[in-house]
Formats: structure tokens, C-alpha cells, sequence
């Protein structure tokens, strides 16, 4: 079950300074995992399932602490219960914002590194390249079934579909929630203005009034490995509203189609949950759009562990459930109900609050039960654990730096048993901050100007809050973060990073309408009459403060 690829996996510099350290009684304690889980693999006859759920924008404290909860006017009492028999979180990162934050997740790397550190809107024409290696990739090399639903976006061309990045079957929304408003229902509620034909008057003065609308776009997308791409449904609210609930009865499908065939699964559940056309009758007495579709997010959890125990599998089967990152706390639209709850930030931002989040993990039999892990993990290291756990872990590549970390120690053994003590914080393709142990450097110039004197230091178990930047009391350590920086930085020249890929959005769909394949026709016929190639602009970065999701108050 431990690496038997004779080249080890690159990780990020910071890494190998703890390796050092701690070799030794890494090794050991490997050892007898490898052990366990070989006994584990004996006694169910195979690897473990695994299961992961990942939902929007939601701050640490908002679920999984009764109390806070309770202050918030609703309750998640599955989430609570995987608290009860399994791990809750505490220092769970994530990237700062919904794109990065997949990416991340499912290619083990900090998305600065593959191109996909910003929110792109529709139109993108581009996504998650193909020369990245998924945890889709590693665990079908490995023997697995392999399933992604739900909101998915990592990009609108072929290369990016999921059912193309490993998985064998998928229901994905390629971009994210703001495709539900995109109809003439959101555009007479004024929450989508000018998006719908026949909503308003014509303007008499228009020269060109469909420049601005991403026409064409396809709102879901089914789709299997090697045999089809199908536009599901329609641009349109029914099929927004319909997806989750198909989502959901396809898991439990492909879960139990898997079981009969008694083959290994791993599936990637990440709900719409939000939406900008909001349901008019409220169901929880906070009455805001996050409560509400949690309790419908959390209803479905508590399914999802009743049908497993049903189909006499939980014992063999890893279930995380967690948020993608912090909450829309800077222009939130009306009503949502987003609170920062504990730390101080939000999504696009790197304080703690953007970028740590809720998060469980639920083994029964492996995982002990009514755990507060307080070590470090980030969402990356889900691939790499992922990987041991199901036998692939010769499968992740070793031409590049993987940044996530082999967690598998933390799951089995519990708190005080992880391997990771530091953190890069990104937002877009900026470093933020830096985390190491219980310490944390923000970076950039300060207002006056950047001396180095005035370097900003935090205490996140004094301060976890990040209110009181401390100077004189830290100055010891700023040669220190300056040598993990520069090291940082010297890794990435040695390791590139990569971009995204770019091409012509939804090709390949079987059934694409009119509209859809006018994107392609449209640039074909553009090319033969401009003096100029529209395809260059899909190679074109746009400059950093130009850039809509390089806000922190942009909602993404």
C-alpha cells in the first residue's frame, strides 16, 4: 500500500524540512498503516469507497457546533452526527474561491500552479488542462469506479468536462450557480439584467445588442467516458432546480450498481445548493438561502450514511464532507444569510475566514469516533490520502510539484498524528499569506511604504481572529518567513508553473442546440472576415486589476 514507485513524489520545498525531521517515526508509523490497511482490504475484500462532498461558502462554526448554530437559527444534525462518530475539522484550508478551490481539491496542487487561480465567467473559453492527473486519473489507474455530480466549474471546453478528466460518469454544471438567475424569469426580477430576449422593450439604438451575453452556453452537461456528451435540460430554471435532487439519485445509483459488482468507487458529490432566484417558502428560522439549502445538504448526508449502513458497506467506506471555502461577506446577494461567524474574512480573501472551513470525515470501524482534530490539513492533501488509501498512490506523477500531503496517518490515528505545519495562501495568482504551525505572516507592501519593518505578524491561537498584527513581539521571525518564502518561490522557478488550457466552449456535445453551435460557426465565419484572429483573445491574459474575481468582493 506505501509508494513502490522507485521516484517519490515532489511536494512543495517547505515539506522536506519537516521530512527531515520527522523520518523516522514517519516510516515507522507507516508502516504499521500499511498494515492496518491491509488487514482492512483483507476483511472487505477490497479497498476502501471513497465518498467526498464539497458545497459552497460556508464559514467554520456555522455547522457541526450546535450552539453556533442554534445562534445562527438552524440546525445540520447529520453533520453533527458525522462530528459524533468521526472527525470534525478544525483547521481544514482551502483556496479562497470556488474555482481555485476545485481545482485544487481534485488535482492536489495549489491552483496557481495549473493555470486555474481565478474565477472565469462565461464565456471562458478555457479550463483544467488535460495534462493534469485528477484523483479521478489515479483511482480508475487503481481499479475504481469513478462518478462526479454537480457544480463542477473547471471550464466550458472538452478538455475540461470531468467525464474527460477521469471520471467515468458524470452530471456537471460547468460553471456555478449564476447560470440559475440566467433566464427570463432572473431577468424580470432585475437579478439578471438584459440577459433574456423578450423580457424588454428592444433598444432602438443597439448596433450590437448580444455582444455582452454569453449565448449558447449550456447550463448542464451529462456525460460518460468515452461514449457521449449530452446537453441535460435546457438553460433554464427547471433544470437548475432539477439537478441536485438527479444528482443525488444518481450517487445512490452508481453506489449501489457498484456494490453488486462488488468494484471499489470513488464519487465526487459537490452540490449546486445556492441560487440566485430564491425559493419563496423558507424553511428554517434563520430563513436565509445558506440555512435553508444546508438543511436540505445535510438531509441528504444523513441518506447518504443511512443507505451505506443499509447496503452493509459504511465500515468500508470514507465519507468527507466540507465547504469550498468561507463566506460571501463582502456584497453578498440580499437575503443569503452569510455571517464570517468566527474568524475574520471571507470568500476572496486570505484571512482565516475565506479559507478555512467546516470539514468531516466519517470511517466506521477506522476512524475513532467524537474527534476534534486541531491538526493542519488542506484540501490538497484529500488527493494524495485519497491515493494511499485506494492502492494508487504510484499513480500520481512525479514531473511536477504536488502540494498535497499523504493525511492518511491523521485519519487513522487521529489529532496530534499529521505531516503538515504550513500553508501558502493564494488569492488568484497572488500570495496572501503564509501559515506555520500556529503562526501567520500576511504579505505585501504596507500603507507608507514597505521598509521591512513593518511586517505583519499574527498569533491564530492569541488572535485567531487577525485583529492585532504583532511587531516587535514576531521581528525574531521575519528572516525565518523570508527563507520559507524564498524557497517557495526558488521551487516554482525549478517547477514551472502551467496554464490553463484554452479552446472553443462545448464541443463535442452530441445534442448541442442552435445557439451552442453558433459559438463555433460564429468564430469560423469571424475568422474568414476580420483583419484580425479572434482566437488570439482566448490566449490573452487579462491584466490582474482588470480582472473581476481579482476583488475580494467579487461573488464567484
Amino acid at each position: 500500500m506505501s509508494d513502490s514507485n522507485a521516484d517519490p513524489i515532489i511536494h512543495d520545498a517547505e515539506y522536506y524540512l519537516l521530512e527531515e525531521k520527522h523520518a523516522d517515526s514517519w516510516a515507522k508509523e507507516d508502516a504499521a498503516l500499511d498494515v492496518q490497511l491491509s488487514e482492512l482490504r483483507e476483511k472487505h475484500g477490497g479497498p476502501p469507497n471513497i465518498i467526498h462532498i464539497m458545497w459552497d461558502d460556508t464559514a467554520f462554526g456555522d455547522v457541526g457546533i450546535p450552539a453556533l448554530a442554534a445562534i445562527r437559527g438552524f440546525e445540520t444534525p447529520n453533520l453533527d452526527r458525522m462530528r459524533d462518530e468521526g472527525i470534525m475539522f478544525t483547521r481544514m484550508y482551502t483556496e479562497a474561491a470556488c474555482t481555485p478551490s476545485r481545482a485544487a481539491t481534485i488535482t492536489g496542487r495549489h491552483p496557481v500552479r495549473t493555470g486555474m487561480g481565478v474565477v472565469d465567467w462565461p464565456l471562458i473559453f478555457g479550463g483544467l488542462s488535460g495534462e493534469e492527473v485528477t484523483t479521478a486519473n489515479v483511482l480508475s489507474d487503481a481499479g475504481y469506479a469513478t462518478a462526479f455530480y454537480g457544480k463542477w466549474h473547471l471550464g466550458d471546453i472538452e478538455e475540461s468536462y470531468p467525464h474527460n478528466q477521469g471520471f467515468d460518469e458524470t452530471l456537471f454544471e460547468p460553471y456555478n450557480q449564476v447560470s440559475g438567475m440566467w433566464n427570463a424569469q432572473g431577468d424580470a426580477m432585475n437579478v439578471a439584467i438584459g440577459i433574456a430576449d423578450g423580457v424588454r422593450p428592444k433598444n432602438p439604438y443597439a448596433l450590437d445588442e448580444d455582444a455582452l451575453r454569453p449565448d449558447g452556453y449550456v447550463q448542464v452537461i451529462d456525460g460518460v467516458k468515452g461514449e457521449y456528451t449530452k446537453e441535460w435540460g435546457g438553460p433554464d430554471p427547471e433544470t437548475y432546480n432539477a439537478l441536485d435532487p438527479e444528482c443525488e439519485r444518481r450517487l445512490f445509483d452508481f453506489i449501489g450498481r457498484n456494490v453488486s459488482d462488488k468494484k471499489p468507487f470513488f464519487a465526487s458529490y459537490w452540490p449546486n445548493m445556492l441560487g440566485f432566484v430564491p425559493d419563496p417558502i423558507k424553511t428554517t428560522y434563520n430563513s436565509g438561502a445558506l440555512a435553508d439549502t444546508l438543511k436540505i445538504v445535510d438531509a441528504f448526508i444523513g441518506e447518504l450514511m443511512t443507505e451505506l449502513e443499509r447496503l452493509g458497506i459504511a465500515e468500508n467506506t470514507l465519507l468527507v464532507a466540507m465547504a469550498d471555502n468561507g463566506p460571501m461577506v463582502h456584497m453578498p446577494p440580499s437575503g443569503w444569510g452569510m455571517s464570517a461567524t468566527i474568524f475574520r474574512g471571507g470568500k476572496g480573501e486570505f484571512l482565516e475566514g475565506g479559507v478555512r472551513v467546516p470539514a468531516f470525515a466519517w470511517w466506521p470501524g477506522t476512524i475513532q469516533p467524537g474527534q476534534h482534530v486541531n491538526d493542519m490539513i488542506h484540501e490538497t492533501d484529500l488527493y494524495t490520502t485519497f491515493a494511499r488509501l485506494g492502492g494508487g498512490t504510484d499513480f500520481i506523477p512525479r514531473d511536477r510539484v504536488v502540494d498535497g500531503l499523504d493525511q492518511t496517518a491523521l485519519l487513522v490515528n487521529g489529532d496530534k498524528h499529521g505531516r503538515r505545519d504550513y500553508n501558502f495562501i493564494y488569492t488568484g495568482d497572488n500570495l496572501g499569506a503564509t501559515v506555520k504551525g500556529r503562526y501567520k505572516r500576511h504579505w505585501g507592501a504596507v500603507e507608507g511604504g514597505d521598509t521591512g519593518t513593518a511586517a505583519v505578524f499574527f498569533d491564530l491561537i492569541l488572535d485567531p481572529r487577525e485583529e492585532y498584527a504583532q511587531m516587535v513581539p514576531m521581528i525574531y521571525q521575519s528572516g525565518q518567513w523570508d527563507r520559507m518564502l524564498a524557497r517557495h518561490e526558488l521551487w516554482k522557478e525549478k517547477y514551472p508553473n502551467r496554464q490553463k488550457a484554452r479552446g472553443i466552449p462545448f464541443t463535442g456535445i452530441e445534442n448541442a442546440r442552435p445557439e451552442t453551435k453558433e459559438i463555433e460557426n460564429g468564430i469560423k465565419r469571424l475568422r474568414e472576415r476580420l483583419p484580425f484572429d479572434p482566437l488570439e483573445f482566448m490566449q490573452f491574459t487579462m491584466p490582474k486589476d482588470k480582472r473581476l474575481s481579482h476583488r475580494t468582493d467579487a461573488v464567484d
